[in-house]
């Protein structure tokens, strides 16, 4: 509908995993070298484990991934996992082209082909890769069987190489007890975030240069909206954005602005869209303008003191008083020049900047917590139980915190720990705060820890220690949640605290416990937190 009048050739925004419009940001880019990394230790025959949010593109990554398999290599997908473990064994083989129609059910038969399959490969040179997607739909039983299959193999080589691909949840089945045997043979994990502020303007872009677009309707704000509303999901960034261009074609603006961001989000979410009236503004300016009056009368009553005040030390090193009436000009004759050393004192300048690996890795040594194996950058996971978020915000945002952090300088990246009054640096040295603020691009790392069976997004209708642990934390934040903490389930009165608690602590209200809410959380629980 709004194609021609776009100058588009076809739809940028479409869900569907076309590898025409595959942007790989940095944390893509990450995954697919995990999993490369992975299938190319072949003898190791271990799991390899990506997981994600909904709509952070894991299905798309797993095409690419295969597509990019060599030739020498077979591969089988298995697209729904709710099977039992026999009907799993028929799917993988009927996958591989193994006769199965004889077997009779029997796992004993099937494994035997399925081995004597991988044995005719192994021999002629090829490698077989199986990819399950969704796979904390996997059954207990059923990952078992999975397991087994693992123990097919020569001397020297595990002859199967399995890829899970889930949502979070996938974390915290194989964190089970009774599966522990699985998940220390997982050799490869990542976790796949969400894109950052500037990696959605980058996918904007991408995404309608390779529709044929000309021109990139969507300003600057609007690109942070998106970001904001989305979360940097790219699935909500689709759909998102496929409903601001329709509106903008609707009201024939080829421009999109914050507003009709707004506004396309309503629509997705089904929810009323709310713009403030004019009227509201005017109420607005005017309750400003009373304020601003309020304030001069208040000036106007403590000038003469403040100027007898103030003349008084020029009076006494002979110089003319510098009076509240006089012009900037008239003021800049009667005040002495500074000296050069007296300005470089008055405006000191922030310490070099780091790379984000040498901050991530400074900060994580001062902090006591383990480094990870591969460069950190920041993921949203970066290890176990290690959390990390890139985000933008107000020096009384770094304050909250109450931790060290990563500033964003114009050179790099500072280790800091902000108080009221007060920056330190990674060794404890008190830095000029004036100067910091006056570098500072707003960006900031945060690196947190929880117990690894946390879920990075839980929500009503769940259950597990997980719940227990948000529920432990919550009776301790403000305001502290008066439900039933030793109940590990996820009910409505939770859902109605964490609206709550994120409107006291200022971040997106939606009553999911996702992870800005977990970061705020974390200021409340230990991570050595014991459950109830």
């Amino acid at each position: 509908m709004y194609l021609k009048f776009f100058g588009l050739d076809e739809p940028p925004f479409s869900i569907t995993p076309d590898p025409r419009f595959v942007y790989l940001g940095r944390q893509h880019e990450d995954a697919l070298a995990h999993l490369r990394y992975g299938l190319g230790q072949e003898g190791s025959g271990g799991f390899l484990q990506l997981t994600g949010e909904v709509g952070t593109g894991k299905t798309t990554l797993s095409r690419l991934l295969l597509e990019d398999l060599p030739d020498n290599t077979e591969a089988a997908l298995i697209l729904n996992p709710l099977l039992e473990p026999i009907e799993l064994l028929e799917t993988l083989c009927e996958e591989l082209g193994i006769d199965v129609a004889d077997a009779g059910g029997s796992a004993k038969a099937l494994t035997d082909r399925l081995n004597a399959h991988l044995l005719e490969a192994h021999a002629a040179g090829r490698t077989v890769v199986v990819l399950i997607d969704e796979a904390q739909n996997l059954s207990p039983a059923a990952l078992e069987q999975i397991r087994l299959l693992t123990n097919l193999e020569t001397a020297r080589k595990k002859l199967l190489q399995i890829i899970l691909l889930g949502q979070p949840e996938l974390r915290d089945v194989l964190a089970r007890a009774d599966l522990r045997q699985l998940a220390q043979r997982i050799t490869a994990r990542f976790h796949l975030a969400p894109l950052v502020e500037d990696d959605v303007g980058h996918y904007i872009a991408h995404r309608l240069q390779v529709a044929g677009g000309s021109r990139n309707p969507f300003t600057r704000a609007a690109l942070r909206r998106l970001h904001r509303v989305t979360d940097g999901v790219p699935r909500l960034v689709n759909v998102v954005a496929d409903r601001a261009l329709l509106a903008a074609y609707a009201a024939e603006r080829r421009t999109i602005d914050p507003h009709l961001v707004d506004q396309a989000d309503a629509e997705v979410r089904g929810v009323p869209y709310v713009r403030a009236s004019r009227r509201w503004l005017a109420a607005a300016a005017t309750v400003a303008a009373v304020v601003l009056t309020a304030g001069w009368f208040i000036s106007g009553l403590e000038r003469p003191a403040r100027d007898a005040v103030d003349a008084a030390p020029a009076a006494a090193a002979g110089q003319r008083p510098v009076s509240a009436e006089m012009t900037p000009v008239a003021i800049a004759a009667v005040t002495p020049a500074a000296s050069p050393a007296a300005v470089s004192a008055a405006n000191p300048t922030a310490p070099p900047g780091l790379s984000l690996d040498a901050a991530l890795e400074r900060l994580l040594t001062e902090r006591g917590i383990a480094l990870p194996a591969t460069p950190a950058n920041c993921r949203w996971s970066i290890g176990p139980g290690v959390f990390c978020l890139e985000q933008r915000g107000r020096w009384q945002d770094l304050e909250s915190l109450g931790r060290m952090v990563l500033v964003a300088v114009a050179d790099g990246w500072l280790p800091l720990t902000v108080g009221a009054d007060t920056a330190l640096d990674a060794t404890g040295k008190a830095l000029d705060r004036a100067a910091l603020e006056a570098a500072w691009s707003g960006r900031f790392v945060d690196v947190w820890q929880m117990p690894g069976y946390v879920s990075d997004v839980l929500r009503e209708g769940d259950r597990g220690p997980g719940v227990l642990w948000i529920k432990a934390a919550a009776a301790q934040a403000q305001p502290p949640f008066a439900g039933m903490v030793e109940d590990p389930y996820f009910g409505p009165e939770l859902t109605q605290w964490t609206l709550a608690f994120q409107q006291s602590v200022g971040v997106r209200s939606d009553g999911l416990v996702g992870r800005e809410t977990l970061q705020q959380l974390s200021r409340f629980a230990d991570v050595s937190l014991e459950l109830p």
